[in-house]
């Protein structure tokens, strides 16, 4: 995560050791499994104590680690949201910068398993038994888990178009809502949830359902 907030922030134009506007940090990792592994092996790092390894493992840590090393002194806050952490990273850093809490801010997520797991939820539904995704889909059959990081840098439009930044996309609107208990179990989304939130962020880009592609 860190390397891509890096790589981010230059391709952004900006200096990532250096940069001078006031830049927040929100993001989320999933479960690695990297800080039990480095617990039930500690002859592999002596002299490191339990605590040590927290710090240098801990998902809460993550956005406030990319500020320390890059010296960023905006929001660094760490989103925890299951499979949608990197989308409500997107929209939290959206309200903060409407909110003017920050000038620029990266937003994105992480899941890396260290190591690799064998999937146990395949039984239950929830990962594909065929090892393939098909998104909205008459034959999907379940989600297939993998390893990945991804930032953006986001940015107040007329700030952006007023220093001649290459835009790459415009963020019309953005919207968050749960299902509560509306629904058929826990890990089981609400249609109707989820179609509440798109006419919310609809409703607050200013745009109609038609007007959409995918």
């Amino acid at each position: 995560f860190l390397e891509c907030a890096w790589e981010a922030l230059e391709n952004a134009g900006y200096d990532p050791t250096g940069c001078d506007r006031t830049v927040g940090v929100f993001g989320g990792s999933g479960d690695t499994g990297h800080f039990a592994a480095l617990l039930a092996d500690r002859a592999a790092l002596p002299g490191t104590s339990e605590w040590q390894l927290r710090l240098a493992s801990g998902a809460d840590f993550l956005t406030s680690r990319v500020s320390y090393k890059l010296g960023l002194n905006g929001p660094a806050v760490t989103v925890q949201t299951a499979c949608s952490t990197s989308l409500v990273a997107v929209h939290v850093a959206v309200q903060s910068l409407l909110a003017g809490d920050c000038d620029l801010a990266l937003a994105g997520g992480v899941t890396l398993r260290v190591p690799h797991p064998v999937d146990e939820f395949s039984d239950d539904g929830v990962l594909s038994r065929d090892g393939h995704c098909r998104a909205f889909d008459a034959a999907a059959g379940g989600t297939v888990a993998s390893d990945g990081a991804g930032v953006v840098v986001l940015k107040r439009y007329d700030e952006a178009v007023l220093d001649g930044d290459d835009i790459r996309a415009v963020i019309r609107g953005s919207a968050v809502n749960n299902d509560g208990s509306a629904k058929a179990g826990f890990t089981a989304p609400s249609v109707d949830g989820r179609a509440a939130a798109a006419r919310l962020a609809l409703s607050v880009a200013g745009v109609g359902a038609a007007d959409v592609g995918y």
